[in-house]
Parts: structure tokens; C-alpha cells; sequence
């Protein structure tokens, strides 16, 4: 599939050139995914978050997919980290606040292509019923996102940062790409 990989706008020459390039981008491509990572106690988090754009490029419905092990405390986290514990896929604590983000790469979507991600989003969900941090993470759940959707995805085993830095850079070409249009 050919999801559009543009990731920054070309500067134009004012302010209202800008805006209006903008506004057309976003009545184009109103629905986006985010391949996310943040800082945690720990090593981090990798994430999605996806929905749809106003014309100014405000998120204005938004949902959050990623793997994590089903609990608030920690004793759940470090025993995945010796034998799968239960899971699941949607918000976690942080997940939303701005100060937390370590590194992030959206993609812009048509209506047909996001119907398409989210419906592979949900089929993921439904089937992962379990973490563990050394044979199926977060990387590995938002890896298998990205790779439905034609993506090369890079080791499961990086830190969140260093994995979604990856991720980008590998489908981008781009080291320097603007992260938050």
C-alpha cells in the first residue's frame, strides 16, 4: 500500500502561504498515525497514537494502541521481564503528556488508508494478550503496526527513543525530519 511517508511541509515564502499549504495538506490527509516513544521509569514506552486532524492540524479525535503489561504496578512489568504476563493494548500513564515524549514520526492518511490501519490495529489487539519483555514488547507490537502497513521496522530489542528514531529514519531516509507538523 502507499501511504504517504511525508513527514515536514517545504517552507513557503509567508506566513498565510504556509497556512494555506497547510490546510490543503490536512483536507487531503485529515487522518494520521504517530509511532511514538516516551520516557518512563524505566527504559520508555513505544506506542501509536491515531485519529484525525482539523484543518490547522489539530489532533481532533485521537486514540492511543500499544502493548503493556495489564496492571499498575510493577511487579507484573519485572517478571515479564522473565515470563509473558498478561496484557493490554490501549493507553497507558503518560502516554498523552507532551513532557514525556522522547521521539515520534507521524505519517498523514487518507480515510481508505486509515480505515485499513485501524482495522490491522484491531486485529493486533485482539490477539495480544500478553507481554514479555524479551519476545513480544511494545517495540514488537508497534513494529508489527508499522510493517502491516509496508514499513521496515528496526530491532525490537532498541530502547523506545533509539526504536522509533530507527523506524523513521529507516522509511524517511531522513535524520533531520520535523516530528511535530
Amino acid at each position: 500500500m502507499g501511504y504517504d511517508r511525508m513527514a515536514s511541509v517545504a517552507p513557503s515564502s509567508t506566513a498565510a502561504g504556509r497556512t494555506a499549504k497547510l490546510a490543503s495538506r490536512y483536507a487531503e490527509r485529515p487522518y494520521f498515525i504517530e509511532f511514538r516513544a516516551r520516557y518512563a521509569l524505566s527504559y520508555g514506552h513505544t506506542y501509536v497514537v491515531f485519529g484525525r486532524m482539523n484543518s490547522a492540524g489539530q489532533a481532533i479525535s485521537r486514540e492511543v494502541a500499544g502493548l503493556h503489561p495489564k496492571s499498575d504496578s510493577p511487579v507484573p512489568y519485572v517478571l515479564g521481564h522473565f515470563m509473558p504476563v498478561p496484557a493490554e493494548t490501549g493507553w497507558s500513564d503518560g502516554d498523552l503528556e507532551e513532557q514525556y515524549r522522547a521521539a515520534s514520526w507521524r505519517v498523514m492518511l487518507t480515510k481508505s488508508e486509515y480505515d485499513e490501519v485501524v482495522a490491522k490495529i484491531r486485529k493486533l489487539q485482539a490477539r495480544a494478550g500478553l507481554w514479555q519483555a524479551s519476545v513480544y514488547n511494545c517495540n514488537a507490537f508497534t513494529g508489527d503496526i508499522a510493517r502491516s502497513m509496508g514499513y521496515k521496522v528496526p530491532s525490537r530489542y532498541l530502547r523506545p527513543q533509539q526504536f522509533v528514531t530507527q523506524l523513521r529514519e529507516l522509511n524517511t531516509g531522513s535524520k533531520t525530519v520535523a516530528q511535530n507538523d
